[in-house]
């Protein structure tokens, strides 16, 4: 019986450095998928054909 309380008494401990870890996973999980998903768009744009339109230059307007 003294075996079976003492191993229900033992908690979980969490220290400062878990909860820092979890959420860089988490932000890195994030930041993961959405660079995922602009590869995957980008790949399906070229097996279409469909190309994004040239960003216009500034510079080019300001010497007109």
């Amino acid at each position: 019986m003294l075996f079976l309380s003492t191993a229900l008494s033992n908690t979980a401990y969490l220290d400062s450095g878990s909860g820092s870890i979890l959420i860089q996973l988490i932000l890195a999980a994030i930041l993961g998928l959405g660079v995922m998903f602009r590869s995957q768009l980008a790949k399906l744009k070229n097996l279409f054909g469909i190309k994004s339109k040239p960003e216009e230059n500034e510079d080019a307007d300001d010497e007109e």
